[in-house]
């Protein structure tokens, strides 16, 4: 099956007059089949959105290409630019001197819908979104959670294969928040389009992905199916919660475990990696000896947040090794 995105080897450097090269995207290789959600993932400055802006053609690469849906965005890139409706960070898709109604109008027709047709779907979207009595303010007089509302509708106007949505979620209320994320389950499951993300919110992308790439450094360091990444570090560990707290006195063997107490619901919980069920039933038989009532013992599934956490630390300290190599 032909990829709804191919990248291959994208670098991107800027440089500024008096101040060292920075490297903010190196080599960066992946394809995202149709049909898939996919969230880049990373910290602050990791490349995510440098990489998005030059997949949807805002940014010229140093090196490498990208297809979009066989269309390189180079050569064919009309064709290319067809293909994608694009939320970028910051609301900066849309135009503030224009009203809700009037950008909807004018991003459906550049990507050739007219008539009947795209005020219907204009429509739909402002009244999903709570923004149909608004629809003739000006955008710039909205909320910030309100611009980001007018972007995504924007992005969907022209029914495009392949969305890309950077923070799509920032600034939005709890409950606009879940709208979004059931459009973009609704986008991938229900009408077959293919959705990046970047996000910081790893429980959403935990939730909605089918595959997750990590970058750190301008440089991909995971890209697998989730249900892999989770297994990365998947292991027996286990959470034994206790009615009442320790008041200070712990005895020397928990120095081993993670123990938390948590003073509003008078509870105790004491944590740790068990490597097999002997390992389980002596650390309950020591709980004993604390004197407090058991209420659970629960093997707790690691998270994306977790794998995360200890990818970019891990490549954190391969640097430092590689650091301390070259001084050495």
């Amino acid at each position: 099956m032909l990829p709804a995105i191919e990248v291959k080897t994208l670098s991107k450097t800027y440089r500024k007059r008096n101040r060292p090269p920075v490297k903010a995207v190196d080599g960066v290789s992946l394809s995202v089949q149709p049909g898939q959600i996919f969230a880049f993932l990373g910290p602050n400055g990791a490349g995510k959105t440098t990489t998005i802006k030059m997949m949807c053609g805002l940014i010229t690469p140093d090196i490498g290409e990208v297809r979009l849906n066989g269309y390189d965005t180079a050569r064919c890139r009309h064709q290319a630019m067809r293909q994608i409706g694009v939320v970028l960070e910051g609301t900066r898709n849309v135009y503030w001197r224009l009203t809700a109604w009037q950008n909807l109008m004018w991003f459906g027709r550049i990507k050739g819908f007219s008539g009947r047709r795209l005020k219907e779907r204009a429509e739909q979207f402002l009244r999903e979104l709570d923004l149909w009595d608004r629809r003739n303010d000006l955008v710039n007089e909205f909320s910030r959670g309100m611009q980001q509302k007018v972007s995504i509708a924007c992005a969907l106007i022209a029914d495009p294969p392949i969305v890309l949505l950077d923070e799509p979620t920032l600034g939005l209320d709890v409950q606009s928040s879940r709208t979004v994320k059931q459009w973009v389950a609704k986008l991938a499951r229900e009408q077959g389009k293919t959705v990046v993300l970047t996000t910081h919110q790893l429980d959403m992308a935990q939730q909605l992905c089918d595959r997750v790439a990590i970058m750190s450094k301008g440089r991909l360091v995971a890209n697998q199916p989730v249900n892999e990444l989770l297994s990365l570090f998947s292991r027996e560990f286990y959470q034994v919660t206790l009615r009442g707290r320790l008041n200070g006195s712990r005895p020397a063997w928990l120095a081993g475990y993670t123990v938390v107490e948590d003073a509003d619901r008078e509870e105790t919980v004491v944590s740790a990696a068990i490597p097999d069920q002997d390992a389980l039933q002596d650390l309950l038989s020591r709980v004993r000896e604390l004197d407090l009532p058991l209420i659970s013992a629960a093997r707790v599934e690691p998270d994306l947040e977790e794998v995360f956490v200890k990818l970019i630390e891990g490549e954190r300290l391969d640097a430092g090794a590689g650091r301390r190599a070259i001084d050495g």
